[in-house]
């Protein structure tokens, strides 16, 4: 007889490969440290796996055999060679035990879910992503994308705030930006830390200076809902259309697929109505207190 941790396994083993609801084993192939407490899972997926053809904003369902499951943004991947990647913070439970797997372990997948950032509605014009703490994740894939294409934008800008310095995430790859010439990286950090000689202060403080024209700019934002709030306010002053303000609600997602309501913001369903939403949409109910 199985064992209560088997047990999952052996369901999802024997489950049909169809429906929103049914969860897939998957390996860890590498996990990287990305700060104290966040991790990057490099998931391997067999050839055909749906999560494999995700778009940039999208979320999968993840949970370590015989426990709950969370939603966790793709964070990047190289899904040609069957990988996807996901950068999980350590805030309690199911977090946690993800942020303890190691290569070879085993963990249940579902999805992709959810709205994309579309950073493709930029062509021909300046992107500005602009992401608080772990917010990075969920906007590197469109990061990746729109610099895969880098001829067919203007400015690229990606405008980071962290709590400290030692919360950057992905810092090779953003050394590796600070050396670009047709990228604009800002990083400023909430409060400063001995020998610490970079900006200090919140990220919205660096929207009013960065290099864009308002009338051609797609902004993608992500991060706490505060910051969001915040920065879509500041982008909007600024002359950016509210309409190309894009915000990810990560907002209490439950089962994914919109079935149970958890999620449900006013008239939205986040996991399926979201978690990308144009500021227009958003604005409004970012501002209704809950009882």
């Amino acid at each position: 007889m199985a064992s209560l941790a088997e047990l999952p396994r052996a369901a999802a083993a024997a489950a049909p490969a169809a429906g929103p609801l049914v969860p897939r084993v998957v390996r860890v192939e590498r996990v990287h440290r990305e700060t104290r407490d966040t991790v990057t899972l490099a998931l391997r997926l067999p050839p055909g796996d749906p999560a494999l053809e995700y778009r940039p904003g999208q979320f999968d369902m993840l949970g370590p055999l015989g426990t709950g499951e969370v939603p966790i943004s793709v964070s990047g991947g190289a899904p040609a060679a069957g990988t996807v990647e996901h950068t999980v913070r350590d805030v309690g439970g199911v977090t946690r035990l993800l942020c303890g797997l190691r290569p070879g372990d085993e963990l249940l997948l579902r999805g992709p879910y959810g709205t994309a950032w579309d950073a493709e509605d930029g062509v021909g014009g300046d992107v500005v992503l602009v992401a608080g703490g772990i917010g990075l994740a969920p906007l590197r894939p469109a990061l990746l994308q729109v610099l895969a294409a880098r001829d067919r934008y203007r400015n690229v800008v990606l405008l980071y705030g962290t709590r400290t310095p030692r919360d950057l995430l992905f810092s090779r790859e953003l050394d590796r930006l600070r050396r670009r010439r047709d990228v604009v990286l800002e990083h400023t950090a909430d409060y400063a830390e001995a020998g610490w000689r970079g900006r200090v202060g919140v990220v919205t403080d660096l929207v009013g200076r960065a290099p864009f024209d308002p009338g051609t700019t797609l902004a993608l934002v992500c991060g706490p809902e505060v910051m969001m709030r915040l920065t879509a306010t500041a982008l909007v002053d600024r002359g950016v259309p509210a309409s190309r303000v894009r915000v990810s609600l990560e907002r209490a997602m439950l089962c994914g697929v919109g079935l149970c309501g958890h999620c449900q913001l006013g008239p939205l369903f986040v996991c399926t109505d979201g978690p990308v939403v144009s500021w227009d949409t958003a604005a409004p109910l970012l501002v209704i207190r809950e009882r």
